[in-house]
Order: C-alpha cells, then structure tokens, then sequence
C-alpha cells in the first residue's frame, strides 16, 4: 500500500453507491484532494471536470484501486461489478478481439475458462461432472450464452467489422484498439463504469451511439472528458475538481459553466441586492429546466434542476484564457479564395477529387472528410506546404491567412528558446512588456514564460500557437482539430473566440459544440467530389439529402 491509505469494498448500502470518506492525495508537499467526502449513485452518469493536472484521471485511478490515496477510503456496495476504460492499448496484443470484448466481465470470463478446462480433460470424473454442472448453472446466470453475440454487437455498434472480430489485437491498428477496449468497457452491462476521455479517436457517428448509450445507462457512471456536447447529452451530474476540493453539482456541464459564471458576475457586482440576485438565479435555473427536454435523460434530469438550493450553487475559480482574433492587419475585402479543381492522392490513394468553390467574407467553414489525411492535406496545400496537387486556387490581394496546424512539432523540436524569445519571433513588436501581454492572455505568466520550449506539454505547445496566430493578426483563419491537447476551460475560450471573430474561418474539429456552434457552411472533401452546403452542422449531419449524395459519391468510387 502506497502511504496509509486504503481502497476497501464494504456492505454497507442497500442501494448501489460509491461513497468516498475523507479522501486525502499528496505528492510529497503537493496536495491533489484534501478530505473529499462523495456519494456517487446509482441511475447517474458524473462528469468529472477540472483544469489540466488538476487529478481527474488520478481520482478514477483511486476509485478503481489502481492508485491508493494517502488517507481515507472508497467504500463501494456488495457484489458490484467495476469496469474500466483500459489505457494500455498492447496489453491483450496476443488475444483475440472478441475474447478481449469478453474478458471485460472478469466474473464470467473466469467461469468461460474454467468450465472450458474441465471439459478438455481425458480423464472426466464424477467430482468434475459435478463441478462442470455449477460452472454451468453460474455461466447461464451470468447470460454467458448470449456473450459472444452481446460482444459482437457492441464491437459493431463501435465501428469494427465482423471480418475483424477473430483476429489478434496486435493486428488492429491504434485507432480500432481504442474502439475495442471501449467495447471491453462496456460489456455485461457493469455496476460501475469508470472512462477516461472514451471520445478519443472516435468519429461523430460513433461518439453519437455511445452517447445514446450512456444516456440510457442505468447504473454508475464517471466520466473524464474534454468533448462538452459529450459531457451535456450524458451527464446528469458534474464532479468539479477546484483547489484539492471535489463538488458535485446538479446538471450536465452546460448548466454548471453558465451557473458558474453567473455567479461570478453577480459576486463582482457587490452592490446589487439580494433579492434580485436570487430572482435572477431562479429564472436561469428555470431556462435549464425547460431546456433539459431534449435531453434522453430529460425527467429525472428536471427533477433534480427544479431540486437545486440556491445555496448549493457556487462561483468557479477557474481560469479562462484569453483568445481573441479580433485585432486584424486589415480589412479583408469581397475577393477571399476562390479553388477550382483541387485533387489531392497519397500514395495511390485518392484524398478528394476535383474540389471547387468561393468564399464568402465573413463565412465559417467546418472542413469535414471521413478521412483524416484529406482534411490535413488540404489546408497543406492552401498554407502553401504541399506544392504536390493538381488544381488551383487563389487567394484575394487584401486576405492574410493565418494557420493552425494539426502537427505543430516543427514549430518546437530544436528549438532552444524560452516562450518570450520564441512568440518575439513573430511579433513586429519586441518589446518584452508586449510579448508577456500576450502570454499573460493565454495563462503563462511569472517565471512560467522562461520555460523551455523543449518540457511544454501538448496543451502548452497548443496555447502557445494560439498566442502565436493572434499576434499575427490574420484576417482569415484555419485551423486544423484547434482542441487538441487543449483543457476546457481552454476549449471553451476558444469556441467563444471563433464565435466573436470578424473575419472568414477554415476549421476541422471533432468538437461537435465548436462545430455547431461556429459553422454556417460545411464543405465535406471525398473522393468522389465534394459536398457543400450553407446550414448548420447538425443540420448538415441530419439532411437525407446530404446522407443520399455522400453515399453516392463513395460509391462512384468503389465502382
């Protein structure tokens, strides 16, 4: 045991329920959590939220025994079965796909083997006979029979081909681990259900089931994520990580973030009276309670917000940063890109095919393809990276486009700079006052901006190309999967940003809420041509039309 703390399983609920009793987490004079106390229980799915090292994987780690906490305990109800998102992706290399489905309900995996041994010996005797008839009564319990099929349904459900389903994991590439491993998590329906960022390297359609599935989930859920239109449609609660505090909150993350902010303007505005303040608070509880019939969860979700005391409701200390792209080298004018015939191949590998249109002034653009490759080599060749294309395309005399790669490595390997030294680089202003101001404005400040590039992490690395494409004051940006690596305090700050921005926007994202609420036109690149259409991006998603065109183009294709 790590320090003197401890994980135990106890009988002591008569309903299903995590409780956590004075749980403390230090790191030699760091605290993580100091003296949480928590129920989390039954028919809930919590949202475990929190800046970047705040412990919310951590936390899970604890909850699962994988970490033990320096004191208190995690008491969890008799019998309950937990399962956890694996992170480990070469763990099962020599099982099969399917076994690897199956081993995630250990319970009967153990029976699986166990009457499988019996059965496989020479010598059957009566004491084995009689303990095969056990193992089976156990096995048709545990609905072993319908296993295989339960296990295949879900891989299916999860974007992996029955053709795959007999081969050895080490065969699949890292993308359909993932999908696999998140089926294993899912399997035999467990009491517990504990995901660590499960959107990760899935497409729209898929993290689409897997929201309807967790919304009608009816056991425990914790989930960590950074996808908010994830955390909205599944969560009926949210667990905020705030200053080695735990507070769980009535509501999905949508509800939390304005709740919190509205406190936080009311707490600066000290002189407005009481009264108004809670009039205030009530009709914005009431907005969330109407607005929570769209949900699948929407009854019992209604009656926890209509529940919610004024006084359990507190102001966020999180810090937002600040991501502005307001401040243009100029005006653009009504000439902005205009491409004509643009065909992009990989290695014998078509990418899309004759792609053309003219932007708008103005217009946003969600810059969408089944495959990822497409997206990437698109905004290469309108960065002027990739000269290796056929087409063209042309931009207007006034417009500065402005890139934000999906790789930003170059702009960082070998390079021996601190973070003012390396944002001066793109400044026409080198004034040190100036370059902190800008840094401050993404959260790096103190002796923070004397780092090395070279120990950044990725949502370091990420805040610093954004500090960098403001200052370079484009008039037209593109920005290939922005939320990568990024916390969502960060995420949220830049959605608001693309929101207030003046000028044309190229974007790819995996963020379903930026996507829509950003989007006014959606361009889809695929090898058959390209899809574009001026609407939103849910009702991009939803249109027969678009369903009917895109399935013609990949058949033209494979034809």
């Amino acid at each position: 045991m790590a320090g003197c703390g401890y994980v135990v399983l106890k009988v002591t609920f008569a309903a299903s329920m995590i409780s956590i009793n004075n749980l403390s987490l230090r790191y030699g004079k760091r605290i993580l959590f100091e003296d949480v106390n928590l129920k989390f229980t039954e028919g809930n799915c919590y949202g475990i939220i929190g800046a970047n090292g705040a412990g919310k994987s951590t936390f899970l780690k604890i909850i699962s025994g994988e970490i033990d906490p320096t004191s208190g305990r995690v008491d969890i109800s008799k019998d309950m079965r937990m399962s956890v998102l694996k992170q480990n992706h070469y763990e099962y290399d020599e099982v099969p796909v399917l076994e690897t489905v199956i081993r995630g309900n250990t319970r009967l995996y153990d029976v699986m083997k166990a009457k499988d041994a019996i059965y496989a010996k020479e010598d059957f005797s009566e004491e084995d006979g009689l303990k095969a008839g056990e193992l089976e009564g156990l096995f048709a319990e545990m609905d072993g029979w319908n296993a295989e099929s339960d296990a295949a349904t879900i891989l299916s459900s999860l974007g992996i081909k029955e053709e795959v389903h007999y081969r050895l994991m080490k065969e699949l590439d890292g993308n359909q681990k993932v999908r696999v491993l998140l089926a294993q998590a899912l399997f035999g329906h467990p009491d517990i259900l504990l995901l660590d960022e499960p959107t990760n390297d899935l497409d729209l359609e898929t993290i689409t089931w897997l929201e309807d599935f967790l919304a009608d989930y009816d056991k425990i859920v914790l989930v960590v994520s950074h996808d908010r239109h994830f955390l909205d449609a599944v969560c009926t609660h949210v667990a905020d990580i705030d200053f080695g505090k735990i507070s769980i909150f009535t509501g999905n993350y949508s509800f939390w973030y304005e709740s919190s902010q509205l406190l936080l303007k009311q707490r600066t505005e000290q002189n407005r009276k009481a009264e108004d303040k809670i009039a205030e608070l009530k009709e914005f509880i009431a907005r969330f309670s109407a607005n929570a019939s769209k949900s699948k969860q929407a009854t019992s979700r209604k009656k926890a917000l209509d529940k919610i005391k004024l006084e359990d409701m507190t102001a966020s200390n999180r810090k937002y940063p600040a991501i502005l792209f307001n401040n243009q080298v100029r005006e653009a004018g009504d000439q902005i890109l205009e491409v004509k015939g643009l065909s992009k191949s990989l290695n014998g590998e078509v990418l899309f095919k004759n792609i053309g249109f003219d932007l708008k002034r103005g217009q946003k653009i969600a810059i969408m393809s089944a495959n990822s490759l497409a997206t990437t080599a698109f905004y290469q060749i309108l960065s002027g990276e990739d000269q290796d294309f056929e087409g063209s395309f042309k931009w207007g005399v006034t417009i500065t486009p402005t890139y934000l790669p999906n790789d930003n490595s170059k702009y960082f390997e070998g390079v021996d700079l601190n973070l003012i030294d390396w944002l001066r680089q793109y400044s026409e202003e080198k004034d040190e006052t100036f370059i902190r101001g800008f840094l401050g404005r993404m959260l790096f400040s103190g002796e923070e901006t004397l780092k090395k590039c070279s120990v950044l992490s990725g949502g370091e690395k990420m805040r610093c190309m954004l500090s960098r494409m403001m200052m370079l004051k484009g008039n037209l940006l593109m920005l290939d999967e922005p939320t990568n690596h990024l916390d969502l305090e960060s995420i949220t700050a830049l959605n608001n940003g693309l929101k207030d921005f003046k000028g044309t926007i190229l974007f790819t994202t995996r963020d379903h809420e930026l996507a829509q609420t950003v989007a006014d036109r959606v361009l889809e690149l695929t090898p058959g041509g390209l899809i574009d259409r001026e609407m939103s991006f849910d009702d991009y998603r939803k249109d027969e039309r678009v369903k009917n065109l895109k399935a013609e183009l990949y058949a033209e294709v494979l034809a």
